[in-house]
């Protein structure tokens, strides 16, 4: 029988996760992810194929991992704006993993299409139901509180800086500041 491979293949995917939040596609190693994974780098290429399809996997298997951490429900879409920001503050290099997607693979993988959509179909959900306002995509709705709760990460720390407050405080009036604006959303 041969051995097990799944802690390997858990600990490949952590140490690409990390590789690539923190360099990037065109930045990552692949000797540096097998050396932090304590595998042979062969082995990246029999499990997940080239540096590409590797970071496509990582991708998804985040898109998961958020979804474990964030729950999803358009009854309080609010609520949700708020956890995911506590999640993101949490863990940074989400925010870069996905800020590196954008800029260098840009293109939507079937599986990250289906990441997202059974939060779009219970947006959809809520609206039939007469729960939230049916004017709107379903897709847009999820869009607008994503970006809601993106828009402290990547807005210029000028802007930040104007806000004339830091730390902590500074954190909680802004998550309460994008918790209003996804409940006049909807």
């Amino acid at each position: 029988m041969p051995p097990d491979s799944t802690a390997t293949k858990r600990r490949l995917l952590d140490a690409a996760f990390a590789e690539f939040a923190r360099h990037g596609l065109a930045g990552a190693r692949v000797d540096r992810i097998a050396e932090q994974a304590r595998a042979n780098k062969r082995l990246i290429y029999a499990y997940y194929g080239n540096k590409e399809q590797l970071f496509d996997t990582v991708m998804v298997r985040s898109l998961g991992v958020l979804a474990d951490a964030v729950p999803f429900h358009s009854a309080d879409l609010p609520g949700y704006a708020g956890a995911l920001f506590d999640h993101m503050i949490e863990h940074p290099e989400m925010v870069r993993l996905t800020m590196w997607k954008l800029l260098e693979r840009p293109e939507v993988s079937a599986d990250e299409v289906e990441a997202y959509r059974p939060k779009v179909q219970d947006v959809a959900a809520g609206q039939a139901a007469g729960l939230l306002s049916a004017d709107v995509n379903p897709a847009d709705v999820l869009i607008l509180v994503v970006g809601l709760v993106a828009a402290w990460f990547t807005a210029s720390p000028s802007l930040h800086a104007l806000a004339d407050a830091t730390g902590p405080s500074r954190l909680a009036e802004h998550r309460a500041a994008l918790v209003a604006a996804a409940g006049r959303l909807v």
